[in-house]
């Protein structure tokens, strides 16, 4: 992993979950289960993501050069009644 950003996405049961979106190495390779597993040993089950979404950069704001988590979190909170910011 070279870059990852966490974000809370809508949940049916919690009302929201964590959502790793990550950027793998280039010619790396990794999956679901392995992220898991390692984040399984280090982060408390409360805080550890339930998703991975992988990605070939994060988006970024170019005022500041951070990542943009606006614009991770616009796809999964389109469409429903409350949205964050």
């Amino acid at each position: 992993v070279v870059k990852a950003a966490v974000i809370g996405i809508p949940d049916p049961k919690w009302g929201e979950s964590v959502l790793a979106a990550v950027v793998l190495r280039p010619a790396a390779s990794a999956d679901d289960a392995a992220l898991d597993a390692h984040c399984r040993d280090r982060i408390a089950g409360y805080k550890r993501p339930r998703t991975y979404q992988f990605m070939e950069v994060l988006p970024r704001v170019p005022s500041t050069n951070k990542v943009d988590k606006r614009a991770l979190r616009a796809p999964f909170w389109q469409g429903q009644g409350r949205q964050v910011s």
